[in-house]
Parts: structure tokens; sequence; C-alpha cells
């Protein structure tokens, strides 16, 4: 069975057509579990890889999309999506509930739960960015306007350090 047909690369897919958008999930013969991963796999910048990361405000699950040569500031992330309180990197079991996807293929759209998303406005540097599809051997591109409009996140130029 192709990688496509994966149930969670499938959800990736029925959420782009339902924000009107053409499926064009690729499936990767490498993986692309990590940022560095998915650049090499792909051929493309490491800063033009979306790092979908799940983190915890009080307990509370949150995303932020990090271009893949940054890291998230982590203190400025709960005033950002306009939260109180500490942040810290979700656990495995938190990522996968609040997500419904596994580490190494967490996409920024399709999720379980409704989440706060922040995004880093350096992904705007690239004509065409790459973010997980719901498996480690899948991505899809979208320009930086259809990674805010699908995802509804909230720009930063605070968060990508």
């Amino acid at each position: 069975m192709s990688r496509l047909e994966n149930a969670s690369v499938r959800r990736v897919r029925d959420a782009l057509a339902a924000a009107g958008l053409e499926d064009r999930v690729i499936e990767l013969s490498e993986t692309a579990r990590s940022a560095e991963d998915a650049a090499a796999s792909i051929g493309c910048e490491l800063g033009a890889i979306v790092k979908s990361l799940v983190f915890a405000v009080n307990g509370r699950a949150v995303m932020v999309l990090v271009a893949g040569d940054r890291q998230c500031d982590v203190k400025k992330l709960p005033a950002v999506l306009g939260l109180d309180g500490k942040c810290k990197r979700a656990d495995p079991d938190l990522v996968r509930e609040a997500t419904g996807f596994a580490i190494g293929g967490v996409a920024p759209l399709a999720h379980a739960t409704d989440l706060p998303i922040a995004i880093d406005r350096s992904l705007s540097r690239f004509a065409t960015v790459y973010a997980a599809a719901g498996h480690s051997h899948c991505v899809f591109p979208a320009c930086f306007d259809e990674l805010v409009k699908m995802t509804n996140g909230t720009v930063s130029d605070e968060i990508g350090i």
C-alpha cells in the first residue's frame, strides 16, 4: 500500500482539499522525520522546512510552525498566542492526543483537537515551504500565505530564533 493511503496522510490530503488546495502530498523515498532529513530528501534549503512543534502552556497543547533553520523562543510563545504561563515541550502522548499524529509526521493541519498555532514569519523568506503530511515519508508544499490561511495561525516575528 502506498503511504499516500495511510489514514493520517489521508486526513491531511482531505484537509488540503477542504482548504481549496489540490492534492499535493509527496511521498518521499527517504525519511523526512527531522528538518535536516526532509531538506536532504526534498533537495531544498533547511529553512524551507516547516517544523510543526507541539508545546504545552499550563498543560494546554499549542503548536508552533517554525523554519527548519530556526528554533522556537519558548519564552515568547505563550504571549504570542495570548496565553499566560510557562511553555514546555509536549511529551509524545500529548502530541498524539492533541494532533492525532505521531512525532516525525506531525502536520500543521487536520488535528484531532483545535490547537492555537503560532507561525514563524521567517518562513516567508521562501517561495515554497514543505510541511509534514502525517507520515515520516510524506510532505506537502505550500506558499507562506497558504500555510497561514489553512492553519489560521498567528504570524510572529518573535518566535523564530
